[in-house]
């Protein structure tokens, strides 16, 4: 069995690390995206080369990457906890792709694949939180943080397994790690706003 929780570890990582914003926006003639605004590969930053549509694209590829993760590993393996251990290496592949030398996305459209295909308690915690905090503040890197913080105590209430709850966990750590200078820039009063000029970081 510890056989098919590598493969799901390498499956999800492989998959995980294919740098979709970087892809889209080169076959689009835009360049290499990692020389506009934060140097992000995410849908954030590609949202910053005015094109709303290839924003769109990478968010959705970026989210169904742990998602097709979850649910390739899971149907072979026939067994849950392998499917979230390839979905949380998906995440890690696209915060931390070899290919471009470590250096990817924050993995919030990740995290967000993997609720929809793989915690429905964890997307009923996480869903209304962002839109709340979004729809208030307009600042889209503190949403995913208070959702990141509250869905893995909140999914566990609801009834999620304690395993899930412990991936879930540990997604959300990592996802406050990749926010770490967003946090920085919301505790000075300095982080950006949807409306208010360019995408923030």
């Amino acid at each position: 069995m510890q056989y098919w929780y590598i493969a799901a570890a390498l499956f999800g990582y492989l998959l995980g690390s294919i740098p979709f914003g970087l892809i889209i926006t080169r076959i689009a003639g835009l360049g290499d995206i990692r020389d506009v605004g934060s140097g992000n590969i995410g849908a954030t930053n590609v949202l910053r080369t005015g094109r709303k549509d290839l924003a769109l694209a990478t968010l959705l590829l970026d989210s169904f990457k742990a998602g097709l993760a979850v649910i390739s590993i899971c149907l072979l393996s026939g067994q849950h906890n392998i499917g979230l251990v390839a979905g949380l290496f998906a995440f890690l592949g696209h915060c931390y792709p070899v290919w471009l030398g470590f250096k990817g996305g924050k993995g919030v459209a990740t995290y967000a694949g993997l609720l929809v295909f793989a915690s429905w308690q964890g997307l009923v915690v996480g869903l209304p939180v962002w839109i709340a905090v979004f729809a208030l503040t307009r600042i889209s890197s503190l949403a995913a943080i208070v959702t990141a913080a509250l869905v893995p105590a909140g999914a566990l209430l609801l009834g999620e397994t304690p395993f899930a709850s412990l991936v879930l966990f540990a997604l959300s750590l990592l996802v406050l790690w990749t926010h770490r200078g967003n946090i920085v820039r919301l505790m000075q009063g300095k982080e950006s706003r949807f409306g208010a000029g360019q995408p923030p970081e």
